[in-house]
């Protein structure tokens, strides 16, 4: 007890001490626009990479950029002592695209205000990245008996394709007791919460090519096909776009059926369909009723049309029937959805309705269901409420990690997950930012969890 009041006695003035070097790290990282989905961005993944190195071996840490088949994964150990136990902390350092033209400030350029910090990336997931980095900092020089692994992935963004490449390379040094994800949002700012579950993802794209050129709609418009108006089609019969619900037999065989509990501690967590609203700046819903808002995002699967690209996009209208089309979709799949079966069932359904349409797989990844109960689960709990004043609640988030299956196979050690993310942030969306309000609240809960997770010992 005396060892762990010492512990909590200088963190106040650590964390007022450590904001300085906070922003500015962050600043540097946000201006490296690591958009891991550009090929022209390859050296500033590289560049983004070096810094985040170098920020690892600033604190102690034995640092490895590890090459894979695409962009490297930087991996960091700060060892205490072999005899400890250790925890292995994962972010993403790489980032969405962002257009200029939908900010209000630079996307790349690193910008504070009133304690927020705008900037792509800073809050998916560099702001957290570096608010786990400090607090694990803190901790092991105040004594805490933890060996630390950082494993900063920079192709997160573009489904994790080559992090099994670099789990199976480094099986060995990777060993760990447990996994803390900090990559995830709280449904509001007034309560913490504590994702246990993610969906997966089933990304495909569907092209239709009818012809070689554009033709002349007055010439030929009757009996010439048109791809954009087929694949409009198609997609209304994979699913009803004001409902919805997905039309393909068997896609909803095997969904897991949410427990009322789960129902009740997501809507506990603060839930509110009117701040949902603002915040995503939705004009409607297809329902406002909380419960199935909350079930929807949670534990139900979906199917998206993010874009359909083909014909004329200039000024006016350019009477042409264009030769080809593409509809760019995905699918969150939820426990116990296989991915597998799913793309079969989709894909046989599509090639009935127009068998012309070539389907291209655009990633893929499984779902996740973790517990919500146990020693790190209470562990995380407690330390929510020590940071942030009040009792997290536990649910399950409607996005996707790809690596988080990954290390599941490979590591086979509990995930928790403590992100720091809150809706009005902006994942992925324009004028992403963070905050420092978040930060500090973010040292005080990783450094009170790593105490709480050392005296848990070693599990293996």
């Amino acid at each position: 007890m005396e060892k762990t009041s010492a512990l909590f006695r200088g963190l106040e003035a650590y964390i007022r001490h450590v904001r300085s070097e906070f922003e500015e790290r962050l600043a540097a990282l946000v201006e490296t626009p690591t958009v891991s989905v550009d090929p022209e961005r390859k050296g500033d993944i590289e560049r983004g990479a070096r810094l985040a190195a170098e920020y690892l071996r600033d604190i102690g840490a034995s640092v490895e950029i590890v090459p894979t088949p695409g962009h490297p994964v930087v991996f960091g150990r700060l060892i205490t002592d072999p005899r400890h136990p250790t925890v292995t902390i994962y972010n993403h350092l790489d980032v969405q695209p962002a257009d200029p033209e939908e900010w209000r400030t630079p996307p790349f350029a690193f910008v504070r205000e009133d304690g927020r910090y705008f900037g792509r990336g800073t809050t998916d997931d560099k702001g957290p990245a570096l608010t786990a980095l400090v607090a694990a900092r803190y901790a092991v020089e105040h004594g805490v008996p933890l060996n630390v692994h950082f494993i900063w992935e920079l192709e997160e963004e573009i489904g994790s394709p080559n992090f099994a490449h670099f789990m199976r390379g480094k099986r060995r040094e990777l060993r760990t007791d447990s996994v803390l994800v900090s990559d995830t949002i709280w449904i509001a700012r007034e309560k913490p919460t504590v994702p246990y579950g993610l969906r997966g993802l089933l990304g495909l794209t569907l092209t239709l090519e009818t012809g070689k050129k554009d033709a002349h709609s007055g010439v030929t418009g009757g009996p010439a096909r048109n791809p954009i108006g087929e694949l409009c089609q198609l997609i209304c019969e994979c699913y009803d776009p004001r409902t919805g619900r997905v039309k393909i037999p068997g896609f909803y065989d095997d969904v897991r059926k949410v427990t009322r509990q789960e129902v009740e501690n997501y809507l506990a967590s603060g839930f509110s369909v009117r701040r949902f609203m603002r915040v995503h700046e939705f004009r409607s819903l297809r329902t406002t009723d909380p419960a199935r808002v909350v079930k929807g995002i949670m534990a139900e699967p979906t199917f998206e049309v993010h874009g359909i690209v083909g014909g004329y996009r200039g000024p006016g209208i350019k009477t042409i029937i264009p030769p080809r089309a593409e509809a760019k979709i995905s699918m969150r799949l939820v426990p116990d959805q296989d991915v597998e079966k799913i793309f079969r069932l989709v894909s046989e359904f599509i090639r009935s309705k127009n068998p012309d349409v070539v389907i291209r797989r655009a990633g893929t990844l499984r779902p996740y269901l973790g517990p919500f109960t146990g020693p790190y689960a209470e562990a995380a709990r407690r330390a929510m409420k020590f940071a942030f004043g009040k009792e997290p609640a536990f649910t399950r988030e409607g996005g996707s990690i790809g690596a988080v299956v990954i290390m599941e196979e490979y590591l086979r050690a509990p995930i928790i997950f403590l992100g720091l993310s809150l809706p009005e942030h902006g994942y992925h969306a324009p004028n992403e930012n963070y905050d420092w309000a978040q930060t500090a609240g973010g040292i005080k809960m990783f450094v009170h969890y790593f105490a709480d997770i050392a005296r848990l010992g070693r599990a293996r």
